[in-house]
């Protein structure tokens, strides 16, 4: 019995510092790409906002702000399109409606704003943002505690991403979501390592093309 426990002693001592380097390395790696401030901020065509939960038609605290961060980029022509992705997977829950009437709403030309259905993970976005948008440069845009991953994925993916940070005032829950970030980095970085393809791919969207927002949902 004490053999099993020291074996499995070991072995959690091994994957807590796995996770720990991991997440080191892909933060060091990464930080010079993520930005606070419009200040010398990299223009690019495309900016990539990621969905963060809803509450009814409203968008939660950390997806107002991201929403507001995409609006302000796009305004200070630091981008020119806008892809949201989020999770739509119900009637009930529709994060990619409510985002998409947001940026609306705030003076978003539509004919800018593209629509990823599937990107049911920052890693499935990134993925389908190469694959299926064929992006090959693009903006960031989310709280600081995952832009590092995101940047890292998008990096090693063969996209020139850079982070744009859109943190504004406290928010509920924040200790325990970077807490959680450790473990989804050590995943995505699994992810990299064996070129995950996501479960949903589908035919190409141009993204210099004709927009893909539809003009018949709710506003």
């Amino acid at each position: 019995m004490k053999k099993y426990l020291k074996i499995s002693l070991y072995i959690s001592i091994f994957v807590l510092v796995a996770i720990i380097a991991v997440n080191l390395h892909v933060t060091s790696s990464t930080k010079k790409y993520v930005h606070y401030s419009l200040r010398k901020f990299p223009k690019n065509d495309v900016g990539i906002i990621f969905g963060a939960g809803i509450n009814g038609d409203k968008p939660s605290k950390y997806l107002k702000d991201r929403l507001d961060a995409g609006i302000l980029l796009y305004k200070a022509m630091r981008i020119n399109k806008i892809l949201l992705s989020g999770d739509n997977g119900s009637k009930e829950y529709d994060e990619l409606t409510v985002m998409k009437n947001y940026c609306y709403q705030h003076g978003v030309d539509t004919t800018k704003i593209f629509i990823d259905y599937a990107g049911f993970d920052t890693y499935s976005t990134l993925y389908r943002a190469k694959h299926i948008f064929k992006i090959k440069k693009v903006t960031l845009i989310s709280q600081k505690y995952h832009l590092n991953r995101a940047v890292y994925i998008g990096r090693n993916l063969g996209i020139k991403t850079a982070g744009y940070s859109a943190n504004k005032g406290e928010y509920s829950g924040y200790q325990y979501v970077k807490f959680r970030e450790y473990f989804s980095t050590f995943k995505s970085f699994c992810d990299v390592l064996r070129n995950r393809e996501p479960h949903f791919l589908g035919n190409p969207i141009d993204i210099n093309g004709e927009s893909n927002y539809s003009k018949e949902d709710k506003r």
